[in-house]
């Protein structure tokens, strides 16, 4: 089982991945130190960062996120307006107060390794973190694996857990997911909120969920009234603010002229990502990159269907949760895996089901449009212009988005049935990133990464 609280996460951008990923690992890190006695013995770290996580780390932030971490910062409580003054202040002293309680040399020339030549391992997002004490000798090291939305695996941990609790409804597939549901008289949302309450009581559930809806409205309401450039050298001006006066100054509202509202849902991941790229705080759905798809589609069942509801909004997570813990058990939510259809992809199908579901369709039917918004995104390969996930990052939000609301659409119109099933669809997206180049799996070696640079 993959949880809503591990599914959906708050963090800071502008990558889970690269980002929160090994922030996380930091922790993971310093909590190693600590439990081993360690702590007050170190006198260096030694970051080395490999794969992807060396060839993009630059522009997704990687060598900040993984100083924060060292700092004690978590991605959940990181302030996005602190960070670039905490990292500032250890690069002028050249030093980190590590774990926030004592402070060591830090050189970053030395300390902060970006090896593209030695091979990834088990995962292309993959970095090394040790410990040295004041003569030089190694206290301790460990591998880390960032496999997409923030999820960390140490050492030679298993990708996949063990699970430790009993769940009353466990599956593997869609079509075991639908049956199950369907033979219990179920919605996928009733079903999955029943695993959750294995775990942990309906209470804490219903308030994480409210916590992930407030947050992702913040973000988008905080990226409608910023301006200027994002951060990284491309020159990339925010749209959303412009965009949402126009949208505003049109006289036509928000309900007027139907193809408007794709403007609009265009508007809400826009504003999400711009905040994403800028480094602020986003809700990791599944991923960063990918953070603005299910934030649109939920703004627009709030602001443009009749007879929503925080029921529905409730519905729409839960349901968005199991498919997207569909597509990480039997393939992939990382760009450095899959290429960006895990990424887009999947928060495209997961806000297609979402929503489906909010509206109130039956459970064959959310399986389709989680399984349509897919299907059309297989083959989307990632391949950020200069390692920032800016172009293409943000507008392929704003069409997936509108994918996803496509897809949940058309599946209600029909009864649920489809030749291609859900299950099929992830396979071949797993299977078509295994057959991926790396150069277009977030190493910017490739497609629009070199293009934009040859035009």
């Amino acid at each position: 089982m993959i949880s809503v609280f591990e599914l959906f996460k708050i963090g800071i951008g502008p990558s889970s991945s690269h980002t929160v990923g090994p922030m996380r690992a930091a922790n993971q890190f310093l909590a190693s130190l600590r439990e081993a006695g360690l702590i007050d013995s170190v006198s260096r770290v030694e970051a080395r960062f490999k794969g992807s996580l060396a060839w993009t780390g630059h522009g997704h932030a990687t060598d900040r996120a993984t100083l924060l971490g060292l700092a004690g910062q978590t991605p959940e409580k990181a302030s996005p307006e602190n960070a670039s003054f905490i990292v500032e202040a250890m690069h002028k002293s050249a030093s980190i107060p590590l774990a926030g309680i004592r402070t060591i040399n830090f050189d970053t020339n030395r300390d902060l390794i970006f090896d593209r030549a030695t091979p990834a391992g088990r995962h292309p997002n993959a970095m090394t973190l040790s410990a040295f004490s004041a003569d030089g000798a190694l206290l301790f090291t460990e591998d880390y694996f960032s496999i997409g939305g923030g999820f960390v695996i140490a050492g030679d941990a298993p990708f996949q857990r063990t699970e430790s609790v009993i769940i009353p409804f466990p599956f593997r597939s869609a079509e075991e997911l639908v049956a199950r549901a369907d033979s219990e008289g179920l919605t996928i949302a009733a079903l999955i909120l029943a695993n959750e309450s294995a775990l942990r009581p309906e209470h804490e559930i219903r308030a994480h969920l409210s916590l992930i809806q407030e947050t992702m409205e913040s973000c988008i309401d905080r990226g409608l009234v910023q301006d200027g450039l994002l951060p990284g050298g491309l020159n990339v001006k925010r749209r959303a603010k412009a965009l949402h006066e126009k949208l505003l100054a049109d006289g036509s509202g928000n309900m007027v002229q139907p193809h408007r509202i794709m403007d609009w849902v265009s508007l809400y991941a826009i504003a999400v990502n711009e905040e994403n790229a800028s480094g602020g705080r986003v809700v990791t759905a599944p991923t960063n990159g990918a953070a603005g798809i299910v934030p649109a589609v939920m703004r627009y069942y709030r602001a443009h269907c009749a007879g929503a509801s925080a029921e529905g909004a409730d519905d729409f997570l839960l349901t968005a949760t199991a498919i997207g813990a569909l597509c990480k058990m039997n393939a992939s939510i990382s760009g450095a895996e899959v290429g960006c259809q895990g990424e887009i992809g999947v928060a495209a199908s997961m806000a297609a089901a979402g929503l489906a579901a909010a509206l109130g369709a039956s459970n064959a039917q959310i399986e389709n449009a989680a399984e349509i918004a897919m299907e059309h995104h297989l083959g989307m390969t990632c391949d950020p212009i200069g390692g920032l996930v800016q172009i293409p990052c943000i507008e392929r939000n704003a069409f997936g988005a509108n994918k996803a609301i496509a897809a949940a659409s058309l599946a209600m119109r029909g009864d649920g049935t489809h030749q291609v099933s859900l299950d099929k669809v992830i396979l071949t997206m797993r299977r078509t990133g295994e057959d991926m180049h790396d150069k277009y799996k977030e190493t910017s070696q490739g497609g629009l990464a070199l293009s934009a640079v040859e035009c």
